[in-house]
């Protein structure tokens, strides 16, 4: 009875989904399903929504669609930074190798050599420029890629973190190594600017005294035989008569002076030499005032020399000092007669002082004292940077050979004569200046 009730339902369900001959389809379909015999005993039906089957495949083949066109964008995006990737490690490796090649010595820039990049020359100012344009063109690249980036976010694509991370660790790293590159040319090239200008200052140097030398050569010292053959007369004690070398002296660790020197003035000679600098008057000075010994002053410390030359007859005298351990010897007429240390010890003598003959400085080129002022003749007063040898002295002395000063040489340019009855004299032969003559 039951499977009798069944098959009458489904029979009535079949029938009614069957439009009837000549009716439209009003797009409704119905569903057949067992009810039980304590339930309705009608007839229910099930409306199932509305399909449109077009517009569903429509709709799912556009889907696809995007989904391949994502794809292919990011598998394009994807072989861009992959390629980015490996040039970028390229260029790292080769800046990177050039830090451990050194220039060859002696080379030029003018000379062809392998560029350390690929793209970057080998002259600094170049490099300089062409570093910086391969960096802004790195920058460039990298600001495409996060360009790129939002574009595949607007697209739905993702953009891989890891990988964007990883380009710029490597920029910051070969930005690192760029700027070293730099900063190591800029060095080389002050360092081979520092070496051609002292070079050129040095040569210049050399030049300007041979010039000054060929010059007073030509000149022929004015009334003298040669540019050394002349004197200087200071015949009283005042504070006006003095003579003043042109030229100053350098930072020195050691030196020597010699000079000739004629006087009979009582009581002492007074002041032959003085050299001040700003802040020490009596940098270098050689005085005999009162009944003292003649005295060495350096740095305003003080040694006395035995040194005898108020007889009024030439005198060669010679001071030589160091700056290690204050060593001094002093030499009269070729032979050393006296020698001490601690004198000064350790301290340069400072550069840019004035040389004043005659006159004792208590301000720098000025302030003379009467009585402590030079009265005499004074000839060939040269200045070394070094400690002379005790031969070469000697043969200075006993006028076998004349050596020029290398600091400060006599001339009759070097030299400028102040106050009326000061004035430069011809010098005897010198052998008319021998003590035994």
């Amino acid at each position: 009875m039951l499977f009798l009730l069944c098959g009458l339902l489904c029979v009535c369900a079949l029938g009614g989904g069957q439009p009837p001959s000549g009716q439209a389809d009003d797009g409704k379909r119905y569903i057949c399903r067992a009810v039980p015999l304590s339930g309705d005993s009608s007839c229910p039906v099930t409306l199932l929504p509305e399909l449109n089957a077009g517009s569903q495949e429509e709709e799912l083949r556009n889907t696809v669609m995007q989904l391949r066109e994502t794809i292919l964008q990011q598998k394009e995006t994807m072989a861009q930074q992959i390629g980015t990737i490996n040039e970028l490690t390229t260029k790292l490796s080769l800046c990177a190798s050039t830090d451990d090649r050194k220039y060859d010595k002696g080379a030029s820039w003018g000379k062809e050599k392998q560029n350390t990049m690929g793209d970057v020359p080998r002259d600094p100012n170049d490099s300089i420029d062409s570093l910086g344009k391969t960096m802004q063109g790195l920058k460039d690249r990298l600001e495409n890629l996060e360009q790129q980036h939002l574009r595949a976010n607007v697209s739905g694509a993702s953009f891989p973190s890891e990988l964007r991370d990883l380009l710029q660790r490597r920029l910051r790293e070969l930005e690192k190594q760029l700027l070293k590159k730099v900063s190591s040319l800029e060095e080389e090239k002050s360092m081979l600017s520092n070496a051609t200008a002292a070079y050129r200052l040095k040569t210049e140097s050399t030049l300007s005294a041979l010039v000054d030398r060929i010059s007073e050569l030509e000149k022929g010292g004015g009334d003298f035989k040669s540019p050394e053959q002349f004197k200087l007369c200071l015949p009283q004690r005042t504070n006006y008569l003095y003579g003043r070398i042109t030229k100053s002296l350098p930072e020195m660790y050691a030196f020597t002076l010699c000079m000739w020197i004629k006087s009979s003035a009582s009581p002492g000679i007074g002041t032959p030499f003085s050299y001040g600098v700003p802040g020490q008057a009596n940098e270098i000075v050689l005085i005999e005032w009162g009944n003292n010994p003649i005295e060495l002053l350096i740095n305003d410390k003080v040694a006395q020399l035995p040194l005898e030359v108020r007889d009024g007859r030439w005198h060669h005298i010679c001071i030589s000092w160091t700056t290690r351990d204050g060593q001094w010897d002093a030499y009269q007429d070729g032979r050393k007669l006296g020698t001490g240390d601690n004198l000064a010890a350790w301290h340069p003598i400072k550069p840019g002082g004035v040389i004043v003959l005659g006159q004792e400085q208590d301000v720098v080129g000025g302030r003379f004292d009467a009585g402590q002022a030079f009265v005499g003749e004074l000839s060939q007063v040269n200045i070394w940077d070094r400690v002379l040898k005790p031969v070469e002295i000697q043969s200075m002395a006993n006028c076998s050979a004349y050596v020029p000063g290398n600091v400060i040489p006599w001339l009759a340019s070097n030299v400028e004569v102040f106050g009326r009855g000061a004035f430069k004299r011809p010098l005897e032969v010198c052998e008319e200046r021998l003590p035994n003559a």
